[in-house]
């Protein structure tokens, strides 16, 4: 018998300058969508959580609109089409889909990426070979221009991104230092993916910090991949080479203080006189290039040159509590939440 209502999670309060709690969310149910022409209706099979989530729970003015008390919240996910009224899409297709924290959506089919499972697994397109492997691959790359011999720092190092940068830098011939939060992870970055060296943050101030990125990178660091910011883009800045470049791709660090200005410590006399070049990313303006990405990665996945490593928690009734896992570092590697098998055909 097919269900008649979608369970789906809703932003119930803002965590207004504080952490996120189990309370933000609801879990709830609505009628089964039902799609219009050009229309299909989609089973959540994995859904993403990433960092950004939290920005999208807060008011506080940024690159896209907030998520609104009420409203499912955002994400994106793997998806079976279930019925479609659109001859680009059959039943039994996966396709990537923005369709949030819910088992059901519906969404025009133009524009959905199919993915094929027989090439990969499904929760892959979600990680290494979706937007946190495009993310490492396209920053570090186009921005940070790594070179061989130079020493590439990388925070948040064995989360999803993070984990995929250091990889890169390695090919590229580098010297990587990564930067995680215990020792697990730590002997993970080092250990499975190759790092050079790894810095376990807890309980270090900045000055700790900085006396062991001298100890590692005694001419400094030449690229800079921040997915954290706080204590952590302080130590770096400190520790930067002449002519280096940083990437500013996440600031999970402040994440529970959005609604009050970040205005920290201020680099401008590093930035002039090491000449550093800093950019921000964001992944969805290298949407067009997505192709050049999955030619590569996946060519470096079945050489073996890249491992990759998820953290997948079952159940859509679990989305907030493993969301609020990774963003105190609970996770190793890319964080899923997996909701449904797909159906056979």
């Amino acid at each position: 018998m097919s269900p008649t209502v979608n369970h789906r999670i809703t932003l119930a309060a803002r965590p207004v300058n504080r952490a996120v709690q189990p309370a933000d969310f609801r879990l709830d149910t609505a009628p089964m969508p039902v799609p219009s022409a050009g229309e299909v209706l989609l089973r959540t099979l994995y859904l993403s959580l990433d960092p950004y989530m939290r920005g999208r729970m807060s008011e506080a003015k940024s690159y896209a609109q907030p998520v609104q008390i009420g409203e499912v919240m955002v994400g994106e996910v793997v998806a079976e089409v279930v019925q479609s009224n659109d001859p680009t899409l059959v039943p039994g297709d996966t396709v990537l889909a923005r369709i949030g924290w819910q088992e059901y959506g519906v969404l025009p089919a133009k524009g959905l990426i199919k993915v094929d499972g027989a090439r990969a697994p499904l929760s892959h397109y979600l990680g290494v070979l979706g937007m946190p492997g495009m993310t490492g691959y396209f920053a570090l790359l186009d921005i940070g221009k790594p070179r061989p011999g130079e020493t590439v720092l990388v925070s948040a190092a064995a989360g999803a991104v993070g984990q995929v940068v250091g990889q890169l830098a390695k090919l590229k011939g580098c010297r990587v230092i990564g930067i995680a939060g215990e020792a697990e992870k730590c002997a993970y970055v080092t250990g499975e993916l190759g790092f050079d060296a790894a810095i376990d943050y807890r309980g270090k101030d900045t000055d700790a910090l900085v006396a062991e990125l001298a100890a590692l990178a005694p001419q400094g660091v030449d690229v800079f991949f921040d997915n954290v910011g706080g204590i952590i883009h302080d130590a770096a800045m400190m520790s930067l080479a002449l002519k280096a470049r940083v990437i500013i791709c996440g600031a999970v660090a402040i994440y529970d203080r959005l609604e009050t200005q970040d205005t920290g410590a201020r680099w401008m006399r590093t930035i002039l006189a090491k000449r550093v070049r800093m950019e921000g990313f964001l992944v969805f303006d290298y949407e067009p290039r997505r192709a050049e990405f999955l030619a590569d990665m996946t060519a470096w996945l079945k050489g073996g040159l890249i491992r990759y490593r998820e953290d997948v928690t079952e159940g859509l009734e679990r989305a907030p509590e493993a969301f609020i896992g990774l963003l105190t570092g609970k996770n190793l590697g890319k964080q899923l939440i997996h909701v449904a098998n797909p159906s056979s055909r």
